[in-house]
């Protein structure tokens, strides 16, 4: 059996993702390469190996392999889960592409270098309010933004109860809710992220928006009314952010046209709509956020330097 990383993000470089490959792709540890295998025997033992092919140039020559353990493999109606314990982190892969969904360092660092890490810019660009996350996983965002900014009211919106348990229980998630010294705390909530039961009196101040199927975006996602519906949850001012996956139409010349998710957006925000492309080397995933382009030097002044480095990518999106 043969598992291929393909959203998670921890510090090395990898190769690009396919387009059927709905996150980014995985990049464990400390060296450069440009393929990862998790590689399973048909054995008793519940011990694998993760195997990284090096770089073109020295592929022939390194192959890293480091062992890791199953910590819990289980079906449900929504997902088949698969939470795997590394030396350095811990990781949930969903569906039988076996994207990597959520990471969870051991030592503690919320960081991991990928596009998870973006969601944590919005902060400082949207009204003081609760923030709403749909598409939850195991929390990996969640993490990061509470530990950046500790007075966040967050609502994680997650289907399948069966995950959050999980996720409690291999992935640090029940830590995220306990108050933080700030205040802070993420409330998780069962259930489908796009039905009318996530809305709160007010609206939400942010809605972080990274839902996925089969390793890709779900397929409501490509309907205007769909983010219509999504974008009457925010309070005035308020801010959509999105992971839009990968390159769907590589048939044509403009870059915003070259996701389809992005594409929508724009569709159903004319002149609203803000883009990046995260670089290939962390999985090349488009992002998208809401409203007005926000003056970068004030926003990036307000952010941590390893997100402010970042934040001059950001442009506005219009359709050719």
């Amino acid at each position: 059996m043969i598992l291929s990383f393909s959203s998670c993000t921890i510090p090395t470089t990898v190769s690009a993702p396919s387009r059927h490959l709905g996150y980014h792709q995985f990049k464990p540890f400390g060296c450069t390469w440009n393929q990862c295998h998790l590689v399973s025997k048909k054995t008793k033992t519940s011990s694998r190996r993760l195997l990284c092919s090096g770089s073109a140039a020295a592929k022939e020559e390194q192959v890293e392999q480091v062992e890791f353990q199953v910590l819990s493999n289980i079906n449900t109606s929504y997902n088949d889960i698969l939470i795997i314990d590394t030396p350095q982190s811990r990781m949930l892969l969903l569906d039988s592409t076996h994207n990597v969904h959520s990471v969870f360092n051991k030592d503690g660092d919320p960081w991991t270098g990928s596009y998870w890490d973006e969601f944590a810019s919005l902060p400082p660009i949207i009204p003081d309010g609760p923030i709403a996350i749909l598409g939850l996983g195991g929390g990996t965002a969640a993490h990061l933004m509470l530990t950046l900014w500790p007075s966040l009211h967050l609502h994680g919106w997650e289907i399948d109860e069966i995950l959050i348990d999980k996720a409690r229980e291999h992935l640090g998630l029940s830590d995220l809710e306990k108050h933080t010294e700030g205040g802070g705390i993420l409330h998780v909530h069962i259930g489908d992220a796009l039905s009318p039961s996530t809305s709160i009196p007010g609206g939400y101040a942010g809605i972080v928006v990274d839902l996925f199927s089969g390793g890709e975006v779900l397929p409501q996602l490509q309907e205007v009314q769909t983010w219509l519906d999504i974008n009457d949850k925010l309070m005035p001012n308020g801010r959509l952010i999105v992971n839009c996956g990968g390159s769907t139409n590589n048939e044509t010349d403009g870059l915003c046209e070259k996701n389809s998710t992005l594409n929508t957006l724009c569709k159903a925000f004319p002149g609203q709509i803000n883009w990046r492309m995260m670089p290939k080397s962390d999985g090349g995933n488009y992002l998208a956020f809401s409203g007005p382009l926000p003056d970068l030097t004030t926003w990036a002044a307000a952010l941590p330097d390893r997100l402010s480095s970042s934040v001059v990518q950001w442009s506005s999106c219009f359709l050719s």
